[in-house]
């Protein structure tokens, strides 16, 4: 069963100066109890394409529109407000960049996780409070109770991850997006929040999608991976292939650009140029002014997604 079904998915948010384009055609598909990573720079639309299939960007600026964007074999784009808010948390939940602006500061952690848990199944006040001290100590925050009565700004990054998590597990969902969840975490905590993730997946049976720009996580963390770059697909398959046999340019320069790839001293590999500017996006395969084997026609038009090998696809005219 395909938990999230995304073909030709377009966001774009209207502005002052113009049209920004921060998705422009997205396709693809989790299902149920496969962990997905999408990847790509800061800017390739990432975080807007999980925002877009939750219906949780405001509209307008913001202007969604698809060829299917459904959810559990729901259209969201036709689903009222009633149907999205019963999608949200029973069907979905996101675990957001920065918890401490995601959490009400002025209500305590027990009392967000207790009106999550009662907003979508009937149960007391008491029982609610049970559960939320029950899914803290799952998420191995030890003196949950206490924690309970605690306001965002009295836990520490990493504590509030954690209550993250377990606000987004309250409900059950069958499928988890994890946007950045390990961003403002030193690398102690990022390793323990990222193995509490797989823990609780598979706990639970959940299908996941991470969006991280951090191909070490993707490596720890997921099966399939889609590499995304100016708001469009550039490569999918599964994770080891990616990383032992990258096809597209810019999947193969993302991978160069990790450090401690080879050993001794040398200088950090980077990719030249900058993102695109989705305000005014380039012609043909955003990548190419970047790319080191460009051609004519990578400048005039966008090359489809080329089924290489089963479940292998890549965006580039070498292929077609």
């Amino acid at each position: 069963m395909k938990l999230v079904d995304i073909s030709e998915l377009a966001v774009s948010f209207s502005q002052h100066e113009g049209v920004v384009q921060a998705v422009r055609g997205i396709s693809l598909h989790v299902n149920a109890g496969e962990s997905v990573g999408i990847v790509g720079e800061s800017g390739s639309g990432k975080s807007v394409t999980c925002m877009a299939v939750l219906r949780l960007l405001r509209e307008p600026p913001a202007r969604i529109i698809a060829d299917r964007l459904e959810l559990a074999g729901v259209d969201v784009l036709k689903a009222d407000g009633k149907t999205l808010s019963s999608l949200r948390g029973r069907v979905a939940a996101m675990i957001f960049q920065d918890p401490m602006t995601a959490f009400d500061p002025v209500f305590t952690i027990g009392h967000q996780i207790t009106e999550t848990i009662r907003a979508h199944r009937r149960v007391s006040k008491a029982q609610a409070r049970a559960e939320a001290e029950e899914l803290l100590l799952r998420v191995e925050i030890k003196n949950a109770g206490d924690i309970l009565g605690y306001y965002a700004h009295q836990l520490s990054g990493g504590m509030l991850q954690r209550a993250m998590i377990a606000m987004a597990l309250s409900c059950r969902p069958q499928i988890l997006f994890a946007d950045e969840p390990t961003t403002a975490l030193d690398v102690t905590i990022q390793a323990q929040i990222l193995q509490l993730i797989k823990q609780l997946q598979a706990e639970f049976g959940m299908g996941l999608i991470m969006v991280t720009h951090d191909l070490g996580v993707v490596a720890e963390t997921v099966d399939r991976v889609v590499v995304i770059y100016g708001g469009k697909v550039m490569e999918q398959g599964p994770v080891q292939d990616i990383f032992d046999d990258p096809k597209h340019p810019y999947t193969q320069a993302l991978l160069n650009s990790m450090p401690g790839q080879t050993g001794g001293r040398r200088r950090l590999t980077e990719i030249k140029g900058a993102s695109p500017n989705p305000a005014n996006p380039p012609s043909g395969c955003p990548f190419h002014p970047r790319c080191a084997e460009v051609k004519p026609i990578c400048s005039q038009t966008m090359p489809a997604l080329e089924e290489l090998s089963p479940n292998r696809q890549a965006a580039c005219w070498r292929f077609q």
